[in-house]
């Protein structure tokens, strides 16, 4: 009987060495393990999710899965999802602005996931862009065109409007209305547009002055970041319309190491308190 429990131990010890506490990311931006969005695709998501670090400060990631089996503690999607966010560490730990958008495709399931920074409005807007242009892509069997579309809504209606100071946008309600298709269309098609041409902030921003959209956002270093302390540097807004100028300064955070292995840069020690939506299909 103890070598039969010896053996069994022996067989199974391996398969649970297998087994990870979370998926490790290779990049900050995009990490496409289940392999459904096309190269073009990708390319164009993390041009945007970078040029929203840039501009804004805000971190925001896309990770891809076949199935959360195998995970520690896999529990729910959404204490998955807010297990995960947390171990990266996804956003600025000061603001907690981080956005994780994570599709699993064998599960049929998806989270957008916001740092406890976001108010409690914008888990309607997340719903609202996950039933309106995420779901009805991935019910086409098109990963790659409703992650693409749906994260430049994301970015347009969630990360930037937190990051210009404005309320979440109110629901268009009626989830099958022609009213609400028509919005959700033209809201794809617009954050769409804002992953090519002029930054991110150029096209959704909004002038503190007299509320325009379009405004010049640049940033100037005055000090850099190293890993024993943060530095300094200076926002420059400048607006096309009412001819406003300012200058705000802005402490750059210390450089810290990833607490992962992966080698393609770290998150900014961000945390979530279970923000969010989800959706399955």
């Amino acid at each position: 009987m103890k070598r039969l429990a010896a053996l069994l131990v022996a067989l199974i010890l391996p398969v649970f060495a297998l087994a990870q506490s979370w998926p490790v990311h290779e990049t900050v931006y995009v990490n496409d393990y289940a392999k459904v969005i096309e190269e073009g695709a990708e390319s164009r998501i993390t041009t945007a999710l970078k040029s929203l670090r840039e501009d804004t400060g805000i971190e925001a990631t896309v990770l891809t899965l076949h199935t959360r089996w195998g995970y520690e503690n896999v529990g729910s999607l959404e204490a998955f999802a807010t297990g995960l966010f947390n171990h990266w560490g996804i956003g600025r730990a000061e603001t907690n602005d981080g956005i994780l958008v994570l599709v699993v495709t064998e599960d049929r399931e998806m989270r957008i996931e916001l740092g406890a920074g976001y108010a409690s409005g914008f888990n309607r807007t997340a719903q609202d862009i996950i039933d309106r242009i995420f779901l009805p892509a991935f019910r086409d069997g098109d990963f790659s065109r409703g992650i693409e579309d749906g994260t430049a809504a994301v970015i347009s209606r969630i990360a930037m409007a937190h990051h210009d100071g404005a309320a979440p946008e109110a629901s268009a309600g009626g989830g099958g209305s022609l009213l609400g298709a028509v919005i959700g269309a033209l809201v794809a098609i617009l954050a769409g547009a804002a992953l090519f041409g002029r930054r991110i902030s150029d096209r959704f921003a909004r002038c503190p002055e007299c509320g325009q959209r379009g405004i010049h956002r640049k940033k100037h270093v005055l000090e850099r970041a190293t890993r024993a302390a943060g530095g300094r540097g200076e926002r420059i807004t400048d607006c096309p319309h009412c001819g406003y100028h300012g200058v705000v300064s802005y402490t750059i955070p210390r450089i810290t190491r990833s607490s992962s292995s992966s080698s393609g840069g770290s998150f900014g020690g961000g945390s979530s308190s279970g923000g969010g939506a989800s959706g399955r299909w």
